[in-house]
């Protein structure tokens, strides 16, 4: 017996809606070291991606050919350039970790006896004791200690191998992936999607193309900087604080506070002054240097990509430091911009008006640059670029 099928009732579909979230929501929260695995992976890919791009836009590469042309370029990249570096950084680095660990044993030393100040004792033995506790823990671990150490490197590893074929499967795959993402909205609002998706892949090359920028210009210009004053170990030096300044805020610190600790060790090779009037001098010279790069640098470079205000940023990276570490801290500001953007679409719709305005991804791209609201209806291509 042949009939049409009855569809299922308002109630039951809301309901099987409902049930398909919970148990999404509940595979985020059990699984959420995966999801962090692949929230790193496709970070990663879409920073390689527009590479991607770039060559199948100026060749008649596959997309397949030049995901594996890039890829795989990467990966020699990222295994050739530490080897061939690593004999130049290895001296560098053992200067700074061992003046590291003679600042740690001199402050130990001062606070295991009283330290006098204006006829008062004040007494730091137990905190002297406790920082002498980490270093030889660091130094020399127990066997069940270097055993524990050998199993989170090999669960490390694990992950790293994760991320390494989750990034390909990214890159391959995404235009499938993005599609049937926006296959989930309903017809009439699939084309909304698609603008969305214009504005918040916007609002991520912006921020990415300007903290790359930046990280190159910063640790040029510190390298220069700490060379001039004659810092040992100037070159690892501002390849950290190159790569700090990713971290907003909390990174250009931990940059200046290991120089500021390497130039009260060892001073300078050429200036004749003290340890210690050195490392005062190469505090002040950070501070003139990261206030160029904030209120000159940073406009300049990113075009005012991100206006949010600076507490507001702040606040969110601190919080996202505490809670996600290095990630979320990087990550935290673009997620931010891309809410705002999310936010202005529903506010629009939930008050009837048009769904974008073109001035809208002004805000977050280079003022040169506008993008003009899409019209005509999208179509899926194999080979369409990220």
């Amino acid at each position: 017996m042949s009939g049409r099928q009855k569809n299922w009732s308002t109630p039951f579909r809301y309901t099987v809606a409902l049930i398909l979230f919970t148990a999404f929501v509940a595979l985020l929260f059990y699984a959420h070291e995966a999801v962090k695995t692949l929230i790193i992976s496709a970070f990663i890919a879409y920073l390689i991606s527009p590479a991607v791009g770039y060559l199948m836009a100026h060749t008649k590469l596959s997309r397949t050919a030049a995901v594996n042309i890039i890829y795989f370029s990467a990966l020699i990249f990222l295994i050739g350039v530490p080897a061939t570096l690593t004999p130049i950084f290895f001296d560098e680095i053992k200067i700074v970790a061992q003046d590291l660990l003679d600042l740690s044993t001199e402050v130990s030393g001062v606070l295991s006896e009283p330290v006098q100040f204006g006829g008062m004792a004040f007494h730091f033995e137990q905190l002297g004791a406790s920082l002498s506790q980490v270093q030889d823990a660091i130094l020399t671990p127990l066997p069940a200690e270097a055993l524990a150490l050998l199993e989170t490197t090999s669960v490390s590893v694990l992950w790293s191998l994760v991320i390494i074929v989750s990034v390909h499967l990214f890159m391959s795959e995404w235009p499938r992936m993005r599609m049937s993402i926006i296959s989930l909205a309903p017809m009439e609002y699939q084309n909304d999607m698609h603008e969305l998706y214009a504005r918040l892949r916007e609002v991520w090359m912006a921020y990415l193309r300007g903290q790359i920028v930046l990280m190159v210009v910063v640790g040029v210009v510190f390298t220069i900087a700490w060379t001039i004053m004659g810092i040992p170990g100037a070159l690892v030096l501002g390849v950290l604080a190159g790569l700090f300044t990713l971290i907003p805020d909390v990174g250009p610190f931990l940059a200046a506070v290991v120089a500021v600790a390497v130039a009260l060790l060892e001073g300078s090779s050429w200036i004749p002054l003290s340890n210690l009037w050195i490392a005062v001098i190469a505090f002040l010279v950070y501070l003139v240097l990261v206030n160029l790069k904030n209120f000159l640098l940073r406009p300049y470079i990113m075009g005012r990509s991100l206006r949010m205000n600076e507490a507001l940023i702040f606040i969110a990276i601190m919080i996202a430091t505490i809670l996600e570490g290095i990630m979320g801290a990087l990550l935290v500001v673009p997620l931010m911009a891309s809410v705002i953007v999310i936010y202005k679409y529903l506010q629009r719709r939930i008050l009837e008006l048009p769904p974008f305005e073109e001035n809208d991804i002004q805000q977050f791209s280079a003022p040169a640059r506008k993008i003009k609201p899409r019209t005509h209806t999208f179509t899926y291509k194999k080979n369409k670029n990220i």
